[in-house]
């Protein structure tokens, strides 16, 4: 086990779901922190995986960003669209293996992978994808329970229901000018919302979110892609009409929906 320990620092990388995992700029840390990130890394990628399927890609690219005297594990990271996809990861290089496993970006970032590049006026629907899906992961694999669950999407909603007061414009408007309008709670959660109405609509069929997006993963993603034809697509492979019907309810809407804990609790 020593040897393989050290022959997987000595490539940067790891392996799950038969994906090769490049980390860059790994030997900045020291050996035990290299072994922690390395294991946090590895075992997200494999809880993504369990919830959503293999990514279809042979490499992931992770590009490390060690900080000091940061307050949380993870206070910033990005996806970094190219071929491959890849993430960039800003850390503190302190951090446990316990405080990464608990923090919610990886979910978040590693979700997005799953989605093709969308355009602005989109972004409320891969934003809302991965505010959803990094919990749903945590719940799946035991890193939260159904009852923090429940409560992190409804403290979610919340914030976006207070920020709509503010931010009435279209969504698909807002969502093309999130940054200069600072308007990230009304359209990640929104985006959110709809994902979670979408599960609720296909349990009555037996089917959810994830499983869809599985197979959407496998058969049909594309680098990039408009907003009308990822739902078409979703619907397509659910043969329903779930998703197109609540675009066309979400897209342009200016309030936030109506979302109850009973509803989430089902889910």
């Amino acid at each position: 086990m020593k040897l393989l320990w050290l022959f997987l620092f000595s490539m940067y990388s790891l392996n799950a779901f038969a994906i090769d995992v490049v980390i860059h700029n790994l030997d900045s840390l020291t050996t035990n922190g290299q072994k922690t990130v390395s294991t946090w890394i590895n075992q997200s990628l494999t809880k993504t995986q369990n919830t959503l399927g293999p990514l279809q890609q042979t490499t992931l690219p992770i590009y490390l960003k060690p900080q000091y005297f940061v307050f949380e594990p993870v206070p910033w990271a990005s996806v970094k669209r190219n071929n491959p996809d890849g993430l960039e990861l800003h850390i503190d290089r302190y951090a446990s293996l316990k405080a990464f496993t608990k923090d919610w970006t990886l979910y978040h970032e590693l979700s997005h992978l799953y989605l093709p590049l969308l355009p602005y006026s989109g972004f409320w629907l891969s934003e809302g994808f991965a505010s959803y899906m990094q919990n749903v992961i945590m719940r799946d694999n035991g890193v939260i329970s159904q009852a923090q669950f429940v409560q992190r999407l409804n403290a979610g909603f919340e914030r976006a229901r207070l920020q709509t007061k503010t931010k009435q414009q279209p969504l698909n408007e807002l969502s093309n000018d999130m940054w200069k309008q600072r308007a990230q709670q009304r359209v990640y959660w929104t985006g959110a919302a709809f994902f979670v109405e979408a599960d609720l609509a296909l349990q009555k069929q037996g089917q959810n979110v994830a499983s869809i997006i599985k197979q959407y993963q496998a058969c049909c993603r594309t680098a990039r892609s408009s907003a009308k034809t990822f739902i078409k697509e979703l619907d397509k492979l659910s043969r329903s009409s779930v998703f197109t019907t609540l675009y066309a309810k979400y897209n342009t809407r200016t309030d936030f929906p109506l979302v109850t804990k009973t509803q989430l609790s089902k889910l």
